[in-house]
Order: structure tokens, then C-alpha cells, then sequence
């Protein structure tokens, strides 16, 4: 009962204050630099959570021909660059990992 208790607390406190924020915020005109700026925050973001993961797979820089990852990881930048569609970049980059991991 404790645990439901604490995740749905947490729950409350993460909507208050993204809440918050808005409410805020809401009155506040956000300078059309800082707009700019905002719009490159998520690829920067993902962008750091795939590299590492992409290039470093067992901690080690693997630049190789040898790293699934990397290759997956390769095939799903070209499939998202050529079709814009999320749901595809997902499916094949999955899909070839699994496929270079089982050969």
C-alpha cells in the first residue's frame, strides 16, 4: 500500500509542477530567440542518450563494421531522413539489429 501511496504522490507533485509552469508562464511573452533556441532542446537531448549507445555498445568506442548498433542504428537514420515517418525508423532499426545480433 506504501508503494501505490509514494507513485501516486510523485504522480501529483510531477503534474503540479509541470502545472505550474504553464500557469506561470502563461502570461509571460518568451523572446522569439529563445523560441528559436528551444527548437533544437529534443534532437540535442536524443542525440545524447542514442550516441553513446550507438558508439560505446560495451562501454569500449567500437567504430567498426563489427557493431550491430552502429549499423542499425545507420540504416535507421537513412530510413528516417528518406521517409520522415517515425513508426518506419523504429520497425527497420529494430528489425536490422535484431537481424545483424542473430547472424
Amino acid at each position: 500500500m506504501n508503494l501505490w501511496l509514494v507513485i501516486i504522490g510523485m504522480g501529483i507533485i510531477t503534474y503540479g509542477i509541470r502545472l505550474s509552469m504553464i500557469v506561470l508562464l502563461e502570461k509571460v511573452e518568451i523572446p522569439t530567440k529563445l523560441k528559436q533556441a528551444l527548437r533544437f532542446v529534443p534532437p540535442a537531448v536524443l542525440s545524447a542518450i542514442i550516441f553513446p549507445e550507438l558508439l560505446q555498445p560495451g562501454g569500449q568506442l567500437d567504430v567498426s563494421l563489427g557493431n550491430d548498433r552502429l549499423l542499425a542504428g545507420l540504416l535507421a537514420m537513412i530510413v528516417a531522413w528518406r521517409t520522415k515517418n517515425v513508426l518506419w525508423t523504429i520497425a527497420i532499426g529494430m528489425a536490422a539489429l535484431w537481424l545483424l545480433q542473430i547472424l
